[in-house]
């Protein structure tokens, strides 16, 4: 049985979603410490003008170590109203957003002051979206090393981006940058809609 060892991150990157498509279990890795400039606040969608990062704003100290399910949202910027608008703009025009539309919309309505809780709650929208079952498990103990499963806990840093070899779709500006790779899935499901679980079955993730 294949299983995997992952981070929740904002609307994860389609590697993750390669990697949650062709396990059998999975693991999401609760107990580290948070790291700055990573996918655990940030995602990637394609606009107008190529790749635009939405990152969320959180309270972190870097002088005290603190554990990532204890970062807490910054309530000083109205970043989930930015992102909405950052979203809409990107895909409304794409041949599903309106179809998902109102599956988004309240993630980014509701008032959330954890930041993994929101990751959560953003990632079961995209399961739904994906019509896979939200079941995992969560660590219990933070291990460098994990056994018995297969450790893409890296897929979460975007500082260390690896390149995959992913086959191209179309998508909405590609007229003008060409092909983004590894986007945020709701760029995937945008503009795939239905077929989006058949193209992460037929990618390979490079780590």
């Amino acid at each position: 049985m294949r299983s995997v060892l992952l981070h929740p991150t904002y609307f994860p990157s389609i590697a993750t979603f390669v990697a949650i498509a062709k396990t059998d279990t999975i693991m999401f890795e609760v107990c580290d410490n948070y790291q700055k400039q990573t996918y655990r606040n940030r995602m990637f969608i394609y606009d107008v003008n190529g790749k635009l990062p939405l990152t969320i704003p959180v309270i972190y100290s870097q002088k005290n170590r603190q554990l990532y399910k204890d970062i807490l949202i910054a309530e000083d910027e109205n970043w989930q109203d930015l992102h909405w608008k950052s979203i809409q703009s990107a895909y409304s025009s794409s041949p599903f957003f309106e179809f998902y539309e109102h599956d988004f919309q309240p993630l980014f309505t509701e008032k959330f002051t954890n930041l993994m809780d929101f990751n959560f709650k953003s990632m079961e929208v995209i399961f739904g979206c994906l019509e896979l079952p939200f079941e995992f498990e969560t660590t219990k103990t933070f291990e460098k090393h994990p056994e018995n499963r297969i450790d893409y806990r890296s897929l979460a840093d975007n500082r260390k981006e690896v390149e995959q070899d992913f086959k191209g779709y179309i998508q909405v500006f590609d007229d003008k940058h060409g092909f983004i790779p590894n986007l945020s899935i709701l760029d995937l499901i945008c503009n795939e809609g239905p077929n989006s679980m058949l193209y992460l079955e037929a990618q390979n993730i490079i780590i």
